[in-house]
């Protein structure tokens, strides 16, 4: 019985020394901690160094709402499988897609609610 989970336990061990391998090579090869001079800190773009502070902050809300419409353009994909297969699901397909509609539509709730849909800042 635990000869069977002899490979998934060799598994575990090889991926587990291969990550502690790849942080420690990480942590040796990597920048130093403390920077030697204080130019070191400064922002560089472009090979000039910035002598002006940064603009106001940048609104993440384009982000958002491209991220909300990914997680709802995936599920809505899922209709289409649905549909090829209908005639075989039969009622418990479509009690199924109706439970997955009425989830779509508590999320599609709740994101209106919170206002995810609105554009304005």
């Amino acid at each position: 019985m635990i000869q069977a989970y002899l490979p998934l336990v060799i598994y575990f061990t090889i991926a587990l020394l291969v990550s502690f391998g790849i942080l420690s090579v990480s942590h040796i090869l990597g920048r130093p901690k403390k920077p030697q001079k204080k130019e070191k800190l400064l922002p560089y773009e472009s090979g000039i160094i910035s002598e002006t502070r940064v603009g106001p902050r940048f609104s993440i809300k384009f982000y958002l709402v491209a991220m909300l419409f990914m997680i709802f353009d995936v599920e809505a994909v899922s209709f289409y499988p649905w549909a090829v297969m209908l005639h075989k699901l039969k009622v418990f397909g479509l009690v199924e897609m109706l439970l997955f509609v009425i989830v779509l539509g508590i999320g599609y709730a709740y994101v209106w609610k919170r206002g995810g849909f609105t554009w304005d800042r």
